[in-house]
């Protein structure tokens, strides 16, 4: 299916709807969430249903939030997406491995089907959908932490991962796919912009887990395998959450201001 751009001389839009050259009007689900200058309109099919994209230039993007003088370091991984330097940890839904019976089932269905019949392009409707909403359950559960995180904090400060090298990693691609670790960083970066907040990034190298934050001893790689959740440091005593020490360190050394 081929995407359809329109320039704002080709169209327009009354209210919940839109005129569509060669079609007339047609119904929207919604008004325009956003005044502005309209520029152009892309028309186009996924998950079996129909979308307008629609190009608007604002005046004004930036929308400041209340100051709230809060900071917080965050480490993202499997097993929690997201573990906060205030203890909190939070889980993604992980679509991708919950649909995945679901998503076989179809991939077979689909390859058993005659090219060309109308059951196959049924088939083919049944998968895209599927896609769809894992898709749309992975950029809801996304969006709504990225917003909550921007609003409760002033400078949140992550971690410059690797996302391509780890991606190469065979058993840890799908997860991680799953899991959406470049979109989270990307939405919080321009959720920040628009909302006068501060991002910070801690550079790659930086051994943020096998740093005691206490006292700054750096454990043996040999002694913090990625199996070791919990571990004391040899120096201070201190017992660490593996994680929760991550995010502490990335909270007091990232340095890199993402922001404008």
């Amino acid at each position: 299916m081929i995407d359809l751009v329109y320039p704002n001389d080709q169209f327009r839009i009354d209210g919940k709807r839109i005129k569509i050259p060669n079609l007339g009007w047609v119904k929207m689900r919604e008004n325009l969430r956003l005044q502005g200058k309209i520029l152009s309109a892309k028309i186009f099919k996924q998950g079996g249903k129909w979308f307008v994209s629609v190009v608007a230039e604002l005046q004004d993007i930036i929308k400041p939030q209340p100051k709230t003088d809060k900071q917080v370091g965050i480490d993202l991984g499997i097993t929690d997406l997201a573990t906060l330097s205030n203890g909190e940890k939070i889980q993604a839904p992980k679509p991708l491995k919950n649909k995945l019976k679901q998503l076989r089932r179809l991939n077979k269905s689909l390859s058993r089907k005659q090219k060309g019949s109308k059951n196959r392009e049924k088939a083919k409707t049944k998968l895209s959908r599927l896609h769809f909403k894992i898709s749309c359950i992975r950029k809801d559960f996304t969006h709504k932490l990225t917003s909550n995180l921007v609003k409760r904090f002033e400078t949140i400060c992550i971690e410059n991962l690797n996302v391509k090298g780890m991606v190469k990693n065979k058993k840890l691609s799908c997860t991680i796919n799953d899991l959406g670790f470049y979109e989270f960083k990307r939405q919080l970066i321009y959720k920040a912009n628009q909302w006068g907040k501060t991002i910070k990034e801690l550079d790659r190298f930086y051994p943020s887990s096998k740093t005691c934050s206490c006292c700054g001893f750096i454990m043996d790689k040999a002694n913090l395998t990625l199996a070791v959740r919990y571990w004391t440091c040899p120096n201070c005593k201190t017992s660490h959450d593996r994680d929760v020490n991550a995010s502490i360190n990335i909270l007091n050394h990232a340095t890199k201001v993402l922001t404008n």
